[in-house]
């Protein structure tokens, strides 16, 4: 929490306890963890706010000794020991055990002071070194390759701005300069896209000005994110935009929408749903040869029949319908409605069905591919009372064009009309 100024500090505790914030909001306002922020919340609760004016401690070999020991021995919490000892964070305490134990179970004290001169010529000459040898120099070559490349992809290559921000971060990665990285970039054997060092530095300077000219706009965006977040889900660009146009803000969506990304502030996508589709795989022997052709109707009753099983989504349930329709005057046969598209369903839709007729020789009964009407039962109940059984193509919608289109009449009628309830 050394990051954080006391005005921010007392900002959070003020937020958690008046305005009732909790640690998911919080921590995404100021950057910090969540654990950091219940932490200073509780801290400022046992000690006051007079712990926010306490100064840099040196804290002694023994101090460090006796904290260690109550969680090590005495099987405290480290959260505990460290709130009551008063330290600025529970990492501190973590740090110290895990030094204790690196070091042999020992306390180590970091000498003050800087290091001599001696020291930092070491230093220097040990880092020239490793700079220079032909294993480093390869290293680095293969990273920044990796880097550059995982940006671009085989039909776009990575624009220039992209390949700024690869370098920044791999300066901080490889612990090269911007000079090093660039002439390995630029090398004329690779066939990556080039980038010059005032064209590094520009970019980098058109990024901080954008971080100037929207400051005021950036922490609005990320007020706004949070806010709606915490209440309903996480917006998109244009919601964010149309909050700013009625707060007054004079100001694109589009620019609204390259803050966002660079901000990292994603909004929620809805994922489509998946429709019902009983086709599971063919098995061999079951598939039945398309007897309709695309042509649906018939001039007399129990001449040409269609079914298939539709899918109703009614929020708290699914229902399943599995109707018979007849070819001739779109009558309904019979019907069956479940909570689950089984076996049973489609064999009490047929005996519905041959209850109410009883010669059906000759019929013609088109369906799909799906799993139930591959199944031998179904398919024996229909041989035995001298029905044809027909299946139309698999992925080809048009060989079910009555079906579909029946169904879809239905479902705009009975079930998507405005002010009307689906009759089950």
């Amino acid at each position: 929490m050394s990051k954080l100024t006391k005005k921010d500090k007392l900002n959070i505790y003020k937020e958690w306890t008046i305005e009732n914030k909790r640690s998911t909001y919080l921590s995404k306002k100021y950057g910090i963890g969540s654990v950091s922020i219940k932490y200073l919340v509780s801290l400022i609760h046992k000690h006051g706010m007079d712990i926010l004016d306490k100064p840099h401690t040196y804290y002694s070999a023994q101090f460090k000794l006796e904290a260690i020991n109550r969680v090590l021995v005495n099987h405290e919490a480290a959260y505990s020991v460290s709130l009551e000892l008063g330290l600025k964070s529970q990492g501190m305490l973590i740090n110290w055990i895990r030094s204790y134990k690196e070091n042999g179970y020992n306390v180590v004290i970091k000498r003050k002071g800087r290091r001599t001169r001696e020291q930092r010529t070491r230093e220097i000459e040990e880092r020239k070194r490793r700079i220079a040898s032909p294993e480093f120099k390869a290293y680095c070559r293969e990273r920044i390759y990796k880097k550059i490349e995982c940006l671009g992809s085989k039909e776009k290559k990575p624009t220039k701005t992209e390949i700024a921000q690869a370098v920044r971060e791999l300066r901080l990665e490889l612990g090269l300069g911007v000079k090093t990285i660039l002439s390995i970039l630029n090398d004329p054997n690779n066939d990556l896209p080039g980038l010059s060092r005032s064209n590094y530095y520009d970019i980098l300077k058109r990024e901080d000005q954008d971080e100037i000219r929207h400051h005021s706009l950036i922490k609005r965006i990320k007020e706004i994110f949070f806010e709606l977040k915490d209440r309903y889900t996480a917006p998109g660009y244009r919601t964010i935009t149309d909050h700013l146009h009625s707060e007054g803000f004079i100001i694109n969506r589009k620019t609204v929408y390259r803050l966002m990304r660079k901000l990292n502030l994603i909004g929620y996508r809805m994922k489509r749903r998946r429709r019902y589709n009983s086709f599971e795989g063919e098995i061999e022997g079951r598939i039945k040869p398309n007897l309709i052709k695309r042509n649906f109707f018939a001039i007399r009753p129990n001449m040409k029949w269609y079914t298939d099983i539709t899918e109703f989504n009614l929020r708290e349930q699914k229902l399943y319908l599995s109707p018979i329709i007849d070819g001739c005057g779109r009558d309904i046969v019979a019907y069956n409605i479940s909570r689950s598209p089984n076996l049973q369903q489609v064999m009490t839709m047929l005996d519905d069905a041959f209850k109410v007729n009883d010669s059906l020789n000759g019929l013609v009964f088109h369906s799909d591919r799906g799993w139930q009407y591959q199944h031998k039962t179904y398919q024996y109940e229909l041989a035995r009372r001298g029905i044809e059984q027909s299946m139309s193509r698999k992925a080809v919608l048009q060989t079910m064009g009555l079906w579909k289109a029946s169904l879809a009449y239905l479902k705009e009628r009975c079930f998507m009309a405005k002010n009307q309830t689906m009759p089950i």
